[in-house]
């Protein structure tokens, strides 16, 4: 029996692999390291002193949009600045993932109508929005559309206790006046929920067995709006409301979400709408059409071919391009400088990083914010992309 030869090191492809990976994650982080500390000595040469120390500095200037966290003039700091600079971009972010989806999913299912008028009509839709830059259609709707339309303060347009103007929309803002019964209604309608998906799953258990559906989500909706209120009834009515009264120059009390946050929202749903819309088409034509036809002649009606059918496959499509949608919604939202809404860029990387001269450390973890709310918006969605997917035997 023949003894087995061995490979030298130096000729082992594993070996080789190794080492040359080895060597250039030395030479990334080597270039990393030369690039920060000619930096931080550039900074130091024109004497600015890289640190956090500025964190609890008061910062100079006024944020006039914070809706969740408190900032006042005079006694917030620049960390204050931060927090509020990311509270108001995942504001917008969320706002416009939401509306864009629903807007971009009712486009791309128009958009492969029978109907000549109305498939042409998203098709001009998609060809308009998508070829016009970002930051032209934000600064057009806020400048040429909603200032010059809307009327001032005193000429408010009223629609009962809510108010709408060139400076933004006027809301009613509800106050906790009794934490106990507010905190047994949270109780209550949690548990309305539970109830209701208990329904969910034994309508969906019924419809499989027998075949006869319900309108589950009707019902719930129903359910909740009607039971919900009973059970604020019930609660003691815990809310009181802090309604908006005109000043002598603007409204004061209640809530108000101002012009600028609505031009973004409204630029930034349009625009990646005509996107979406294109993946929702893409995946509606990948399901087979013997699909289409297996399912009528089952009985099925055209709509519930759609929703049982059609667009549980199209998904497996749709999703993944959509999540860079998403991802590229939420670092859109850095526009928001040319309309004037206080977000994170603006605040921080712009007014905060102007009065301190930080960039180092300012622009760094400005690039951390963006990288951390696209690696949770991807980890959450290919969550459910693996989930929803179809098991192959």
């Amino acid at each position: 029996m023949t003894e087995r030869t061995r490979i030298p090191l130096h000729r082992d492809p594993k070996v080789r692999a190794l080492l040359i990976q080895v060597l250039a994650l030395v030479l990334v982080v080597y270039g990393f390291y030369s690039l920060f500390q000619t930096t931080v000595d550039n900074l130091v040469a024109r004497g600015i002193q890289t640190g956090t120390g500025f964190f609890d500095e008061v910062a100079p200037f006024q944020i006039g949009f914070s809706p969740f966290l408190d900032y006042t003039l005079g006694e917030s700091t620049y960390i204050d600045v931060f927090f509020v600079g990311i509270q108001n971009t995942i504001l917008v972010a969320v706002l416009g993932i939401v509306a864009a989806t629903l807007l971009g999913f009712f486009i791309g299912v128009v958009r492969l109508s029978p109907n000549w008028l109305v498939s042409r009509g998203a098709l001009a839709y998609i060809e308009i929005f998508r070829n016009v830059p970002l930051l032209l259609q934000i600064m057009f709707w806020n400048f040429a559309i909603f200032l010059p339309t809307l009327p001032a303060p005193k000429n408010s347009i009223e629609m009962g206790a809510f108010y709408l103007n060139a400076r933004g929309f006027h809301t009613p803002l509800p106050v906790i006046e009794d934490a106990t019964g507010f905190t047994i209604w949270l109780v209550l309608l949690s548990a309305l929920i539970v109830g209701l998906i208990v329904f969910a799953r034994r309508a969906k258990v019924r419809f499989e067995e027998t075949g006869q559906q319900l309108p589950v989500l009707w019902i719930s909706a129903a359910v909740m709006v009607i039971g919900g209120y009973l059970l604020y009834l019930i609660s003691g009515s815990p809310l009181g409301f802090d309604v908006p009264v005109l000043g002598r120059f603007n409204f004061k009390g209640g809530g108000q979400l101002p012009l600028p946050l609505f031009s973004l929202w409204f630029a930034l749903t349009l625009y990646t709408a005509a996107f979406i819309a294109e993946n929702v088409r893409a995946g509606i034509q990948s399901v087979s059409h013997g699909q289409t036809e297996a399912a009528h002649a089952l009985g099925l009606s055209r709509k519930d071919t759609v929703r049982m059918v059609t667009i549980p496959q199209a998904l497996r499509v749709i999703i993944p391009p959509t999540i860079s949608q998403y991802l590229n919604l939420t670092k859109n939202s850095s526009l928001a400088v040319a309309v004037g809404y206080e977000e994170l860029v603006a605040v921080w990387a712009g007014i905060t990083l102007n009065q301190t001269g930080q960039a180092l450390v300012i622009i760094g973890m400005t690039v951390a914010v963006y990288e951390c709310l696209s690696l949770l918006t991807s980890f959450v969605l290919n969550w459910y992309n693996k989930r929803i997917q179809l098991t192959e035997r």
